[in-house]
């Protein structure tokens, strides 16, 4: 009597598919999870082993088996105005939805209030998404740093404490700011100021710093100093806070570009020129620097890129792959009609 063959015929398993391939079960789940940083051999024998026991992966159970979500987060944790009114946070994440575009992860964004940030962490540490991407990181909330004792993390800037654990792409803000402040020297202004980032950041911190490096080496005042949060407003009130000092400026490194927007108003209203009284040079080579008049002599900060190379770390944590803790990208100066 013959027998139904389709009846008695196992279904196919990973196990089947890794003893047919001669690989672990493991290897087999990183090739059907299109994992990278496989041998190009052992994924086509695990294929044709695939082929071969006709095997069909059933998606739902590989989910439950790796636990995967197959969706990262981008958080940023300011206030919703703040983010919005910022172009830094749609360029980045326009670089990292760039580089996910063409994966199997899709973007989840996350605005994450300072008052309220243990509901951002547990979403992230519940099961819902495989890694996160931190932008905006400030000095006085250390628990983005402990999740990533937990979860892939990769921080847009050395994020504080645990920054040798931490996985990291940033530009050298030190160098560029003193760069930027060079510039002004060079073209002999000998009353600098400066209208700084947030002092809870490192890039507020080293852009402060990268100013007072090169006008101390040019042996010029460093005391015109006054600290803003990287919005257009703050710029206002610090060149305000400047002018009402009473001393001459001829020379303004502003530590973003909405920053010296803001100062652009005020000086407006001061009847004082641009560049003929006082040459002023930003920082990101944003949207604000073109708008303004005359342009903006500018840091090119590569927002685009940042994105692009947080992402592309993330997912190779997230698969078990390499990544580097620091990743360091260049900085270029762009000359226009400010300075």
């Amino acid at each position: 009597m013959k027998t139904d063959a389709s009846r008695t015929r196992p279904v196919p398993t990973l196990e089947m598919v890794a003893a047919l391939a001669g690989v672990s079960r493991s290897t087999v789940s990183r090739v059907v999870n299109d994992a990278p940083n496989v041998d190009p051999d052992i994924v086509k024998s695990v294929q044709n082993a695939i082929s071969t026991l006709n095997y069909i992966p059933n998606r739902a159970a590989r989910s439950l088996a790796s636990r995967r979500t197959n969706s990262v987060a981008v958080v940023v944790p300011e206030s919703t105005s703040k983010v919005f009114a910022d172009p830094f946070f749609a360029t980045i994440v326009e670089g990292i939805a760039q580089t996910l575009v063409e994966t199997k992860y899709t973007l989840t964004m996350i605005v994450s209030s300072e008052a309220r940030p243990e509901k951002t962490r547990s979403y992230l540490l519940g099961g819902n998404v495989d890694g996160a991407l931190v932008v905006s990181h400030h000095s006085g909330d250390h628990s983005w740093t402990r999740i990533s004792e937990s979860l892939p993390v990769v921080f847009a800037g050395r994020p504080f404490k645990a920054e040798r654990e931490s996985y990291f792409v940033e530009v050298d803000n030190f160098a560029a700011a003193s760069r930027a402040t060079q510039h002004l020297i060079d073209a002999g202004r000998t009353s600098i100021a400066t209208i700084t980032g947030p002092q809870d950041m490192y890039a507020g911190i080293d852009r402060l710093r990268g100013w007072e490096a090169a006008l101390r080496s040019a042996r010029l005042d460093t005391s015109l100093v006054e600290v803003g949060d990287f919005t257009e407003a703050s710029g206002q009130e610090a060149m305000r806070r400047l002018l009402d000092r009473g001393q001459k400026i001829d020379g303004l490194f502003a530590a973003n570009d909405q920053m010296a927007a803001g100062a652009y108003a005020v000086l407006a209203e001061r009847n004082i020129s641009i560049p003929a009284d006082i040459a002023v040079v930003g920082f990101d080579d944003d949207s604000f620097a073109t708008s303004l008049t005359p342009a903006l002599t500018t840091i090119h900060h590569p927002i685009v890129e940042m994105g692009h190379r947080m992402a592309e770390n993330l997912l190779s944590l997230i698969e078990g792959g390499p990544a580097e803790r620091a990743t360091l990208l260049p900085t270029s100066l762009v000359v226009r009609g400010s300075a």
